[in-house]
């Protein structure tokens, strides 16, 4: 494959068909951009094995690897990989919204899609959880290679449901998952922020590091709208007759407050908080992981 940017616009990625390529792209550009850039201290591959130590099973002990280096290892297997992982995607009505030809949710999407190759191209266990006021899709974290195909193509038939509710299901999964590892929430968080915490803090109560990817759209941001219109709440189907030009300062207001809870909340619950608008390269957000993946484990 050519060399790949280490930036790729979104809008570009959209125009890539199938799933699977898309991730391949955006991460096989960004190790790309890692080997010649001031990353490179980050390691993108892991070891298969660890060194035997007293009251390890010899029956795993790999024999080749003795005869080649002289030390004992030990075969890691699935369930001693170095890190589970689980992405959770918010597939919530809110998610559905795009103002540049690119929804919040395919955003997520690809973000979810780059995020589980690159997990599972470093040989750790991902696994992904789409939900809105429930669980829709549960797959558990597998490390093998073939499990991130299922995990594509779940993405790539994902459509927006019904309206959020963030606290039932992410309680239901804090439950859920039983073995400690890095939980990685992408949703836009339109919920009550106390709700949201609160979820959050259960994962963290049950001894999981949370990353948060905050997905916003470009005119939440910037309400960049001028004609009096009719505007529709996604999730409830309500309907209000706004002129932009008198509300613009109160919305915006509102909206950075928002932005703010959340950041602190997470801040509060010791939880990783990365803002990401749909104009974003996404390999941003695979630098973050990366940077957490290392400082962490």
């Amino acid at each position: 494959m050519p060399e790949l940017p280490r930036f790729l616009d979104p809008q570009i990625l959209s125009r890539i068909s199938p799933m699977d390529l898309r991730a391949q792209v955006v991460v096989e550009g960004f190790i790309s951009g890692l080997h010649k850039s001031p990353y490179r201290g980050f390691s993108v591959e892991f070891a298969e094995y660890r060194q035997y130590t007293p009251g390890d099973d010899i029956r795993h002990i790999d024999w080749k690897a003795y005869a080649r280096s002289d030390r004992y290892y030990i075969k890691q297997f699935e369930d001693e990989t170095n890190l589970q992982c689980f992405i959770l995607l918010d597939r919530s009505a809110s998610m559905g919204y795009g103002s540049g030809g690119l929804t919040k949710l395919e955003y997520g999407s690809y973000l979810a899609a780059s995020l589980a190759y690159f997990i599972n191209h470093q040989r750790d266990g991902v696994g992904l959880i789409t939900f809105d006021q429930k669980i829709q899709n549960f797959l558990p974290a597998r490390s093998k290679s073939s499990h991130i195909y299922a995990i594509l193509s779940v993405l790539d038939q994902i459509t927006a449901g019904e309206a959020t509710d963030m606290g039932k299901p992410l309680h239901e999964l804090a439950d859920s998952i039983r073995r400690r590892g890095l939980v990685i929430l992408i949703s836009d968080l339109i919920d009550e922020t106390s709700q949201t915490m609160d979820a959050l803090q259960h994962f963290r109560f049950k001894g999981h590091d949370v990353i948060v990817f905050h997905i916003v759209d470009p005119d939440e941001i910037n309400f960049p709208f001028t004609d009096t219109a009719k505007f529709e709440d996604p999730e409830t189907g309500e309907q209000m007759m706004v002129v932009p030009t008198v509300i613009r300062d109160e919305y915006i207001q509102a909206m950075e407050q928002f932005m703010e809870d959340n950041r602190a909340g997470c801040a509060k619950n010791q939880v990783d908080y990365l803002r990401m608008e749909t104009s974003q390269p996404l390999d941003f957000a695979l630098f973050y992981y990366l940077s957490k993946r290392s400082h962490s484990y």
